[in-house]
């Protein structure tokens, strides 16, 4: 789990860009975030760089856990 809440964009994609390699292939890696353009910033990514958005949650406390899987 990548924890970037309370940090604003690019910051979640930099550190999910950083971590992605980490996971294993076909892994799924969840990204804290809050800030509003992580929701919609985060998903296009993945379609930039071939992986998958898999999901996106609600946090309790607000903000989104989105889902990636790594596709290579």
């Amino acid at each position: 789990m990548i924890d970037a809440l309370g940090r604003k964009c690019p910051i979640p994609i930099i550190m999910l860009a950083e971590q992605i390699n980490v996971v294993p292939l076909g892994g799924v890696v969840a990204v804290h975030a809050d800030d509003p353009a992580a929701f919609t910033d985060i998903p296009a990514w993945c379609r930039l760089k071939s992986h998958a958005h898999v999901a996106t949650y609600d946090l309790p406390r607000g903000g989104w856990s989105i889902h990636v899987r790594r596709n290579y």
